[in-house]
């Protein structure tokens, strides 16, 4: 811009020039027209950092404190443990199994499963085998078709009146202790057992090894 001056003397006008402003830069950048950026730029990126410091520094902590209690809770229970002993529940070997109308001739396999025993009905008496092959303890199978009893273990095989005839077992399985109660219930005692060991004592027909029906 110029400005107009007084006329001089003389009667001409003269003319001053006005001195232009200079484009205001930043400081800290030299040789650079380039206007300097805000001063509140900075703290934002401060804050945005702390804040991720801090979560990372609380994820630490839980996964520190969740290890403690897991590695506290274990140790409790395995101090809990000591108070209850192990045990083992098995059914009660004396148990009733009705009455000897109730079983048909032949070889009844009802009560295997839950005790582990044969009832053997014949014409004139009735008995239990317990049902654990005498060569390793194997529970053997009733096969009907050849009316016989098959350890699967080890091959060895029985008569229905639990006499080894074939395979390793050493001798005939076992019988169970046999009573009748008031109400002519059949009572088995498998904790008593009669025994018939080659070259010894045979027990098959000691008193209740069997009853009479």
């Amino acid at each position: 811009m110029k400005t107009t001056q007084p006329p001089a003397v003389g009667g001409q006008e003269t003319t001053k020039p006005v001195p232009q402003q200079k484009p205001t830069t930043d400081p800290t950048v030299k040789g650079t027209g380039k206007a300097a950026k805000p001063a509140s730029a900075q703290p934002v990126e401060t804050v945005s950092q702390d804040q991720t410091v801090e979560n990372r520094l609380k994820t630490r902590r839980r996964f520190v404190w969740t290890s403690i209690v897991g590695f506290l809770t274990i140790n409790f229970l395995m101090f809990l443990r000591f108070f209850f002993p192990r045990t083992l529940f098995e059914p009660s070997t004396v148990f009733r199994i009705g009455t000897p109308s109730d079983f048909p001739l032949g070889v009844d396999e009802r009560f295997k499963q839950s005790h582990r025993i044969w009832v053997v009905r014949e014409l004139d008496k009735l008995f239990v085998i317990f049902a654990k092959c005498t060569h390793l303890g194997c529970t053997p199978n009733w096969i009907a078709p050849e009316n016989k009893f098959k350890c699967p273990c080890h091959g060895s095989g029985y008569t229905m009146e639990g006499i080894n005839f074939e395979g390793p077992a050493p001798r005939p399985m076992d019988r169970a202790h046999l009573e009748r109660d008031v109400e002519g219930q059949v009572v088995v005692d498998t904790s008593r057992l009669y025994t018939c060991p080659p070259g010894e004592d045979c027990h098959f027909e000691d008193p209740n090894s069997y009853l009479v029906v």
